[in-house]
């Protein structure tokens, strides 16, 4: 069936539907992967957006049980060069189409994606509605929420126990299953919580660390958060990942932007600047720290090779380490595990003070 993708500045790119057969609007932004579709899918922080591919073939491998990010998908739309007719893997148990069909994505196929990415990088990030040709109608244009993160955080305390680990307190802005798991291989006793979870709450817990996830949206908007760090600040060592790296600066006095069209892919290079090494990172993210707006306490650790953009933050005195990339990859290289180790290290250098 014929569909269209029409951005609010009224451009419209012309494709054919497939999976859910109806009509979708959120945030359109693109990915730089060449795989990882499915993690991208699941992945909580997409939530509320229309994903481009700029990889021309996609779908080939299906979809699996093992490689999900959260239980349902939070895309509104999915748009691609060329789905794939077929798919093969041993551990697929169903396709890309499928997959959206029962999780009511819209899809879009035959669209000119390299087109498409050239004018978002030109115009910046916008709102679009993908539609099938029947269901065109109105196409007013709905403010984007600003209570995401409510809308994919856990309801309720999940345990995840592990003996003789150092006690983790997760907040889950949007966390990804591949940050559980990595945090849990690494010796961590891990609590996730809701983001609405109090002080008092985790004050009572009383966890050896504080763990800030990934997570959708304006990170001004978690504002819940930014008030467990700060509190926490000095008390507790306190770390946290894309969402909640930003969600630390903010609570450190820094301020945050949007940025044009965001970084979304795996394969941004990034600098460690404590060590000089760079790291091939997996990224996902429409807002970023201003370096000019560091307090003197605070230095970058990280920085993106690309356009120079803050990727790390840490404190000159307090135990506090963050990063914008995501060290757990998923998808993309794993390279920068180690920063679960530097954290783990960070809380046994306070525990031993």
């Amino acid at each position: 069936m014929s569909g269209v993708l029409i951005l609010e500045d009224g451009t419209c790119f012309p494709g054919k539907v497939f999976g859910y057969m109806g009509k979708n609007q959120g945030e359109v932004v693109f990915n730089t992967g060449m795989t990882g579709y499915q993690e991208v899918l699941t992945d909580p922080s997409y939530y509320g957006q229309i994903v481009i591919m700029t990889y021309p073939l996609i779908g080939n491998y299906g979809i699996n049980i093992d490689d999900k990010e959260s239980l349902k998908s939070h895309v509104r739309g999915f748009v691609v060069r060329e789905k794939s007719m077929f798919y093969e893997n041993y551990r697929a148990s169903e396709s890309l189409e499928e997959f959206l069909a029962s999780h009511k994505i819209v899809g879009l196929e035959g669209v000119d994606t390299r087109a498409l990415t050239r004018h978002l990088r030109n115009k910046g990030t916008m709102r679009g509605i993908i539609t099938t040709a029947y269901d065109m109608g109105k196409t007013d244009f709905e403010e984007f929420s600003r209570n995401q993160v409510q809308m994919v955080t856990t309801d309720k305390i999940l345990k995840y126990p592990n003996p003789g680990g150092k006690k983790l307190a997760v907040l889950d802005l949007g966390l990804k299953q591949s940050i559980l798991k990595g945090l849990l291989s690494k010796n961590f006793a891990v609590d996730v919580y809701p983001a609405w979870t109090t002080i008092e709450e985790l004050e009572k817990a009383n966890p050896d660390g504080i763990f800030l996830s990934n997570g959708p949206g304006d990170p001004k908007d978690a504002k819940n958060a930014i008030e467990i760090v700060k509190y926490f600040l000095g008390k507790k060592p306190i770390c946290g990942i894309c969402l909640g790296h930003q969600i630390i600066s903010l609570a450190l006095g820094a301020d945050t932007y949007k940025m044009k069209f965001g970084h979304r892919g795996l394969n941004q290079p990034v600098k460690d600047l404590r060590s000089n090494r760079v790291f091939i990172t997996s990224q996902n993210h429409g807002y970023a720290v201003k370096e000019e707006s560091l307090g003197s306490d605070l230095y970058v650790s990280h920085r993106n090779l690309n356009d120079n953009t803050v990727e790390g933050v840490s404190h000159k005195t307090l135990p506090v380490l963050s990063v914008q990339y995501h060290p757990e990859a998923a998808p993309g290289p794993a390279d920068s595990m180690y920063l679960f180790d530097d954290f783990y290290k960070l809380i046994e250098g306070v525990k031993n003070a």
